[in-house]
This record gives structure tokens, C-alpha cells and sequence, in this order.
């Protein structure tokens, strides 16, 4: 395809898919094939149920569109996607995946995703898929329907142009991609990180995750740090009840303000400027039971588990934001992306606390890249001392 078609974009012929006889079709098509390409348009705002509208797919058999709002049933497209022996390729395929996982109980196998790989060879962690293929394929898409209606129908042809541009270059991004990883050497790194996708475990919530990504929580009160813990909870349990989005329920920049001042009382949280009084008179009852109500046994564990706030000292936080820095020049130097190697709140964590380690970064393909001895300075940064020479700076283990 030579640079001036790239550049015109034309819509591709494509098969609608939204009848029983039609999805027939894109299965018997697709026999034997030994790679896919998908994404999904869905719906989230302002429910707590995401609603899955399209699934969009390629194959060297042609391109497809599936009425996932129409269809009721897509256990043949399904099984697609778990067969081991099909590669999926995907771009930031996470919430797709979660999404498969909640309406079919889909995990996928054999994954590609093209936002991992690019971290591996020298992009930014996350990257979009539009600036992805503006530099490794050279053209240019459109981003107009980034939030569209998928829900109405029928979809414009707008709408199906957007979707389509999502999927028709996920082959050539894949053996682009595959073939920088290859020459770098990280190929085996990026199919391990890929892989995490792949596990059952991968899909579990984690207890309380909300409430402990509050950093507040570690400066609070026992009582209050319960109270925090429920009223994040209650906001879930009610939102899934109404299938309402939880910001709905509770908008999440209340729940501060709520938490610091349940203690006073009622006439403080009535009169406190910062919060509506829409919200406080429709659930002051509610919000001062949950504060009130005596710990189970189950909460009183996890109030245990929760550590103390710590006050770091000076020269621990400068050592720590050192290590950070070696670390993003490392990844500089050797085109990784700082991004993919540190995720969630990993350094985070470590800032806050010169006794924690994040044990990811230690195996696998992190713990190959970072080596023994940035392992070894984070694993004991509380012992580290730094000594600025004239023309050198020196890093050593303080003996103990």
C-alpha cells in the first residue's frame, strides 16, 4: 500500500453482523484461522453495568462488525477468543478483556497487545493507539467518536468509519511491533507481561481497593478509617443496586470531607460548605449508621492490617527519589518505558514506607532489566547512604 493510500483512509468493505444467520457466517468464514484482531465500543457513563454495544474484529477473511446489543448470544465468538491456538491482537485490550470476562466469562488466550509492546521498544506507557499508528504506519486518524452513543441505532456510518479505524491496522502494528521486539531482545518480556491477562486471578477484585488507593486512610483514626472503608463500599452497593455509575451515588470528591467530619456530628456535616445539602439530608441517616455500627471481626482484621502513617525522614525520601531517577534513566538509555516497568502505586508505596518492597520488580522480565544491584539498593534503601565526591557520586551500604 503505497504513502498516498495510507493517507486516504477509505472505507472498508465490511460485514454487519446483527442475526444469528450473519454471525453463522463470520464463524464458518473464520475456520482454522491462526490470528484475530478486536476491539469493543460500550457504553459506561452513568451505569454501574457497562454496557457492551459492538465488537469489532479482523481477520485475513475479512473485517466485522457484531451487534453485541442485538445478539443475545455469542458463546461461537467466545470460544474464539479463549482458543489458545488463535493470537488476539489488541490495542490497550484491558477493559476489553474485563468487559468479555463480565458478559461471557471470557478470559482470552494467546494475547497481543500492541500498547504493551510499544513500551518495550522505546514508546510511552500508555500510549494511544492513534499516535501509534501515526508513527508506525504513518496515517492519520480521526479521534471525533472517541465518546459516541453506541448504544442508538442504527450507528451512522461515522460511527462504523471510527470503529473500523480501530481494528484495520492492528496486523501491521503486530508485525511491526514483533519485529522491534525481536530485535531488541524483549519479545519473551513482552508476552510475559501480556500473559498476566491470561489468568483467572487477574479478574478478581481486590477487598477494599478503593479505599486503601485513598491515602488519607493511613492518617485517620481506627473508627474513621472503618468508616472510610464502608462508605466506599455502601457507594458500590448501591450504585450495583441501581445500576447507577457510584459518582451518582456519591460524587468521589465528597468523601473526604464526609469522612473527616462524621465524627462531629450531624449539624457539622449539615452546615459544611463544602458539601451539598442535596446529598447529606438524602443520606445523613445512612452516613452516621455506617459510622456508629461496632467493627465485625472481619473489619477489625483489616483495621490491623492497616500500617501506621510514617513520617520519612528527610535523607530517606531524597534516597528515594534518587533510585526513581536511576531508574527512568536506565529505562531512557535502553528504550523501556519507565511507565510498563513501574505500575500502580509500586514507588508509591515505597516512598511512603522504607520498609516495603514491591517483589514484581524483582522477577521476571523487571527484576532481568533493573539487575542485582538497583534490586538490591531498593530492597535496602533504608541503609543506603550517598557520598558526592568532587567528580563522582558514590552510593554504599551503610554497615550495620
Amino acid at each position: 500500500m503505497g504513502e498516498k493510500d495510507r493517507q486516504s483512509r477509505t472505507m472498508v468493505d465490511y460485514l454487519y453482523i446483527d442475526t444469528p444467520e450473519t454471525l453463522q457466517q463470520f464463524i464458518d468464514e473464520n475456520q482454522g484461522i491462526s490470528w484475530m484482531g478486536f476491539d469493543t465500543e460500550f457504553v459506561g457513563e452513568k451505569r454501574f453495568y457497562t454496557l457492551l454495544c459492538l465488537i469489532q474484529v479482523i481477520t485475513d477473511n475479512g473485517v466485522y462488525i457484531i451487534d453485541s446489543i442485538v445478539l443475545k448470544n455469542l458463546d461461537a465468538l467466545y470460544a474464539m477468543i479463549e482458543d489458545p491456538n488463535i493470537v488476539k491482537v489488541t490495542h490497550a485490550g484491558e477493559n476489553d478483556y474485563r468487559l468479555l470476562k463480565i458478559e461471557g466469562g471470557v478470559i482470552p488466550k494467546n494475547l497481543f497487545d500492541t500498547q504493551i509492546a510499544a513500551g518495550f521498544v522505546g514508546y510511552n506507557y500508555p500510549i494511544s493507539f492513534r499516535k501509534l499508528v501515526a508513527s508506525e504506519i504513518n496515517v492519520n486518524l480521526g479521534k471525533g467518536y472517541t465518546v459516541s452513543d453506541w448504544q442508538s441505532r442504527p450507528i451512522n456510518q461515522k460511527q462504523i468509519k471510527y470503529a473500523l479505524d480501530d481494528i484495520i491496522y492492528l496486523k501491521e502494528l503486530w508485525e511491526l511491533l514483533t519485529e522491534k521486539l525481536n530485535k531488541y531482545g524483549r519479545y519473551d518480556w513482552a508476552i510475559e507481561e501480556m500473559k498476566k491477562y491470561e489468568s483467572e486471578d487477574y479478574y478478581k477484585g481486590i477487598p477494599n481497593k478503593e479505599a486503601f488507593a485513598n491515602s488519607m486512610i493511613y492518617n485517620l483514626r481506627p473508627k474513621n478509617q472503618l468508616f472510610l472503608i464502608r462508605l466506599y463500599q455502601w457507594r458500590i452497593e448501591k450504585a450495583e443496586r441501581k445500576n447507577y455509575s457510584k459518582e451518582m451515588i456519591l460524587p468521589a470528591k465528597y468523601i473526604s470531607a464526609i469522612t473527616r467530619n462524621i465524627g462531629s456530628g450531624r449539624a457539622a456535616l449539615k452546615n459544611h460548605r463544602r458539601l451539598p445539602n442535596g446529598i447529606m439530608s438524602k443520606y445523613m441517616d445512612e452516613f452516621l449508621a455506617l459510622y456508629e455500627a461496632d467493627p465485625t471481626p472481619e473489619e477489625e482484621a483489616v483495621l490491623a492490617a492497616i500500617p501506621a502513617a510514617q513520617i520519612q525522614p528527610t535523607g530517606q525520601e531524597t534516597i528515594m527519589e534518587m533510585l526513581s531517577l536511576l531508574i527512568k534513566i536506565k529505562c531512557n538509555q535502553e528504550k523501556l518505558s519507565n511507565g510498563l516497568l513501574i505500575y500502580g502505586s509500586g514507588i508509591k508505596k515505597m516512598k511512603a514506607d522504607d520498609q516495603y518492597f514491591d517483589e514484581k520488580l524483582a522477577t521476571g522480565w523487571r527484576g532481568k532489566f533493573l539487575g542485582e544491584n538497583l534490586i538490591g539498593w531498593l530492597r535496602n534503601r533504608k541503609d543506603l547512604e550517598i557520598d558526592m565526591q568532587k567528580d563522582q557520586c558514590v552510593i554504599r551500604m551503610v554497615e550495620g
